[in-house]
């Protein structure tokens, strides 16, 4: 529960005819500006595909995105920076001080009637919070009240190879819900502008053809169920 929001600020022009023009030069006595001028839609579209199944995707990285991120707690803003060949700058809050707060409550919380005791929590460690903000302690230190349900702002660039990666991760069902909605997002604003790419952030469970989690969500089976089914064919 919140107000998420993912905007894609910017990315590489043509993002899938470079990654393609970039994928043809390694076997090409042409330049990669004139390769990618002659590439038709077609011959993308089946360049990405022979690099896909072929595991090839370092000529992904010619691609970059770059996201404007709201409205996501300090809890997922931590998982998200764990992916670190990206680049992030976040709102501060040793720098800002707030003069309200914006936070997410989870489902499971108000699901289970805790609601209004969540609430009483955050308004109370904001009141404090507010209380010694104007009593002269500076907001880096006041902050450290703060709980992690809090929102935050952030601008994040990737490049399509390691959206792939975040995205086999973090778009699991098994993954927290809440980091399951901005990857979500994120998916939905490349598909926008990059429908192929797009299409290839997806769970790792559809690379596998198996899940490698203990438990399935039932998407897929696990290993240890794949290896037993294959075993009563024998």
């Amino acid at each position: 529960m919140g107000d998420m929001q993912v905007a894609l600020l910017s990315f590489t022009p043509e993002p899938e005819r470079t990654i393609a023009a970039a994928a043809r030069l390694s076997t090409s006595k042409v330049s990669a500006g004139e390769l990618r001028k002659r590439l038709s839609s077609e011959q993308v579209n089946s360049l990405l595909d022979q690099l896909v199944s072929s595991g090839h995707l370092s000529t992904f990285e010619h691609a970059s995105f770059t996201f404007a991120i709201d409205g996501i707690s300090r809890v997922t803003s931590h998982q998200l920076v764990r992916h670190r060949l990206a680049s992030y700058t976040q709102q501060s809050q040793r720098y800002v001080s707030f003069k309200e707060i914006n936070y997410v409550t989870p489902a499971t919380i108000v699901n289970k009637g805790f609601k209004t005791k969540f609430q009483e929590m955050i308004k109370a460690n904001y009141e404090l919070y507010r209380q010694m903000i104007e009593a002269g302690i500076p907001a880096e230190d006041a902050r450290y009240i703060l709980p992690n349900a809090v929102e935050t702002k952030l601008v994040m660039t990737m490049n399509a190879r390691e959206l792939m990666h975040a995205c086999s991760l973090r778009l699991c069902q098994r993954a927290q819900w809440e980091i399951v909605g901005l990857f979500e997002r994120i998916k939905a604003e490349v598909e926008r502008v990059a429908p192929r790419i797009g299409a290839e952030l997806k769970p790792k469970c559809y690379q596998l053809g198996y899940c490698d989690e203990r438990e399935s969500c039932g998407l897929f089976p696990t290993l240890k169920e794949t290896e037993t089914a294959s075993s009563k064919k024998r």
